[in-house]
């Protein structure tokens, strides 16, 4: 009978980091998990740490996992990486870091920028003056050379965090193709670096020889050096396979390869993501990413704070649910589903704009809750805050649509919301659309492990890994009474919110400064 071979999944996300392993068929057999604080701020709205703290927990949950297998480390295969998006890391010229990493949460901007001579005047010809203002002011390569000139010049390479932990665990300044999401000199339609002429260039600080080396999804970054193996445990010699950034591989791990699959991230932040296998972006001056497969293009809608908003909801409303939850060995998000089960659709009209945080399709934007009556009570707040952020996806999703061409008739959803099976009734009656919810919470882990198993050779193609390792666990129809209902609300109410709230948000976005 021939060894069971096994893949490791090293998943870094914004809430922690897990390590993972999977089996040819999908099956997640051993599983670690280290907590991560994601950020600290040293000044407002900034978002930053340590990326030796990044590296030393990737390294606990390596050794925490090694006791949990029944089997010899020696058979796993492979190792690959999947990484929270768009967190920078400047390192010197002896690969130190040079400051903390700036975390993709991070808020600051620049109010004043450069001049891009012909550029800025060409681009301004065009009409599209503040999409690159905006690319600019958040770029957080400029905020450094302008406000650490001295750590600009030191910097002799800019990495995301997937190229850092490709670096330490590899010793290769190399990062995955598919993990290339930020303010950055790339090509997103080409999936490569920008060439000679490219505007983004003359947009940001960043030179060539600073940038890693691209490596497509499912081919070899390197190997896993003596350095690293005594540090993890992971065998030193085994390959590190290419995968994709955190929301690449969730829909990779959903086995959302056709563009009628709609892929629902229900996580810090909560995405619509559509494959195709043409470049369709979902908005002028947002790029469709690099999918998990190469290639492919995953058209994103983001909303920014997503199902983060549910741990503010807690922090600020929950000391009920969090002190029940401790007594009982729960988490505390689970509880929460009592609080839906006490409020029907719709809230009682109560109704949440979840723009909690300013983006390119919204850089006014501020979150509201209105509607308000004597008869709401927190358990309404609950269910509008699920409700809105189900709305801002469908817009999302509907968007995407028109834009591509490629109608949608299934939801796959995963993220930690997506534990909620209430929380899929929601999704499922607010899209008026079945979803379903693959075999394991672990769809970011499972979309990586699909890159190595193709790049080992274990599986001979993507569709042939997804057809062996990914499997539908559970299926939510929409309840028509409820779908109709929430078509209602969104076409007659939340369509018109946004647009609605747009003067007071510019009013207060100057009277306090954001």
């Amino acid at each position: 009978m021939p060894q069971q071979k096994y893949l490791l999944a090293i998943d870094n996300g914004t809430q922690s980091v897990r390590a993972m392993v999977f089996d040819c068929n999908g099956n997640l057999v051993a599983r670690s998990q280290v907590a991560i604080e994601p950020y600290f701020s040293r000044e407002p709205g900034w978002a930053e740490q340590a990326p030796g703290y990044f590296w030393e927990k990737l390294c606990k949950a390596c050794q925490l996992l090694w006791p949990k297998l029944d089997f010899p480390r020696e058979q796993i295969e492979a190792v690959t990486l999947t990484a929270q998006r768009a967190t920078g890391i400047y390192l010197d010229s002896a690969c130190k870091p040079l400051r903390p990493a700036i975390v993709w949460m991070d808020q600051r901007k620049l109010e004043k920028l450069p001049s891009m001579g012909f550029w800025g005047t060409l681009i301004g010809m065009v009409g599209q003056s503040g999409m690159l203002q905006f690319f600019r002011r958040r770029a957080d390569s400029l905020w450094v050379q302008q406000h650490e000139p001295d750590i600009w010049r030191k910097t002799h390479r800019y990495l995301l965090l997937s190229g850092y932990h490709t670096y330490r665990l590899t010793g290769a300044f190399r990062d995955a193709v598919s993990c290339q999401v930020g303010y950055l000199p790339f090509n997103y339609r080409r999936q490569r670096w920008g060439g000679s002429r490219d505007w983004k260039w003359a947009a940001l600080p960043l030179r060539r020889e600073q940038l890693p080396e691209l490596v497509a999804a499912g081919d070899t970054l390197g190997s896993i050096t003596a350095g690293a193996s005594g540090e993890t445990g992971i065998p030193a010699g085994l390959p590190l396979i290419a995968a994709g950034a955190d929301k690449a591989c969730e829909v990779l791990g959903a086995g959302g390869l056709h563009s009628s699959i709609g892929n629902l991230s229900f996580g810090t932040t909560a995405t619509f993501n559509q494959n195709n296998t043409r470049y369709v972006s979902s908005q002028l001056g947002v790029p469709a990413f690099p999918a998990a497969v190469p290639g492919h293009f995953n058209t994103e809608v983001m909303v920014q704070r997503g199902f983060w908003m549910v741990s503010w909801f807690l922090q600020e409303f929950g000391a009920a649910e969090i002190a029940q939850a401790k007594e009982q060995g729960l988490a505390p998000e689970a509880l929460l589903d009592r609080l839906l089960d006490q409020v029907p659709a719709g809230a009682d009209g109560l109704l949440l704009l979840p723009d909690w945080q300013p983006g390119i399709r919204s850089r006014d934007a501020r979150g509201a809750i209105v509607g308000f009556t004597e008869a709401h009570t927190r358990a309404h707040m609950y269910r509008a805050l699920v409700e809105g952020i189900m709305f801002a996806l469908r817009h999302g999703c509907e968007q995407v649509v028109r834009r591509s061409g490629q109608p949608v008739s299934l939801l796959r959803a995963s993220g930690g919301g997506a534990v909620s099976e209430r929380v899929l009734q929601i999704c499922a009656d607010v899209f008026n659309l079945p979803v379903e919810r693959v075999h394991t919470t672990e769809a970011s882990g499972l979309g990586a492990a699909i890159n190595a198993a193709v790049g080992a050779g274990l599986h001979a193609d993507y569709p042939s890994a997804v057809r062996a390792m990914v499997r539908v666990r559970d299926r939510f129809e929409p309840n028509p009474e409820n779908a109709a209902l929430y078509d209602a609300i969104y076409h007659r109410a939340f369509r018109r919110l946004g647009s609605g709230l747009k003067p007071v948000n510019r009013a207060l976005g100057a009277l306090f400064k954001r």
